[in-house]
């Protein structure tokens, strides 16, 4: 028999076909040949969706190193003693955590 490929985004299955049905009742075939939607979309927008997370993730990075940086020096205004010191202040801080969550 022959075989058939199907392919869904993610999922790829091989199918064979073991014996000849009546034309009469065979379902027409809808697929496309290959994945050609699929690469049409990688190829116009992969470049995008890269881009977009790579500067996304560049801003939560930049904002967490922001905003423990403000915690930690909101800890030296108090009078805390210092992380570097053996200061462990700065744990109850919620700016310094939100950093770090970031």
């Amino acid at each position: 028999g022959s075989l058939i490929t199907l392919s869904c985004l993610s999922h790829r299955a091989v199918c064979q076909v073991i014996s000849d049905a009546d034309p009469a009742d065979s379902v027409q075939d809808n697929r496309t040949s290959d994945d050609f939607w699929i690469t049409g979309l990688e190829s116009s927008y992969g470049f995008y969706i890269g881009l977009g997370l790579a500067v996304f993730s560049s801003f939560l990075i930049g904002s967490s190193v922001i905003l423990k940086k403000k915690g930690l020096l909101r800890l030296v205004e108090k009078g805390g003693t210092r992380a570097g010191d053996g200061g462990h202040g700065y744990l109850k801080d919620w700016l310094w955590w939100a950093g770090l969550l970031t």
